[in-house]
């Protein structure tokens, strides 16, 4: 699938609602509780947060569509962290969310996507660039240690009933 990236604001915030629950799914599916997922997705990925991140100045937000027919394929969001029991530093910036639908992966999509986060958050100042995500998630653990982050932390992340210890992890900007 041939793919583009532009930025999104709150004009945009119904397709990435839409993108944000079918990579969540897509991601977690048979790994997590469905009902769990299902749960989660309603909650983080109302069209109205996304139409508010759009409108903050301290967040950023990209989309990625599909070349032919513009249908949502992927999505981002940095803005400052919020990571419930990890305590950031001056200067960090949180890669909130990074997705992609998996038919994505190997296209150079999310390098496009971390390349983004990476450029805009040396542009506002930040030191380092933090993210958290899943320690089964080896895919992307794997793809975060080749662009030269580390853990260096932890926090806890509740996906229905269950409570994840996340590793945190920062790349020096």
């Amino acid at each position: 699938m041939r793919w583009r990236i532009r930025r999104a604001d709150e004009r945009d915030a119904d397709a990435l609602a839409l993108i944000g629950s079918a990579t969540f799914l897509d991601a977690y599916a048979g790994r997590m509780p469905g009902a769990g997922i299902v749960a989660h997705a309603a909650a983080k990925n109302q069209p109205a947060t996304y139409a508010r991140w759009g409108t903050a100045a301290d967040h950023a937000l990209w989309l990625v569509e599909a070349d032919e027919g513009g249908a949502p394929v992927g999505y981002q969001v940095v803005a400052p962290p919020d990571m419930d029991g990890f305590t950031a530093a001056p200067g960090d910036v949180e890669l909130k969310r990074i997705y992609l639908l998996s038919r994505l992966y190997g296209t150079g999509a999310g390098q496009a996507l971390m390349d983004e986060a990476i450029r805009w958050a040396r542009e506002q100042g930040m030191a380092r660039l933090l993210l958290a995500l899943w320690d089964e998630n080896f895919r992307a653990l794997a793809f975060y240690r080749r662009q030269g982050f580390a853990q260096i932390g932890q926090r806890r992340f509740q996906v229905g009933a269950q409570v994840y210890d996340d590793p945190v992890l920062a790349l020096d900007l």
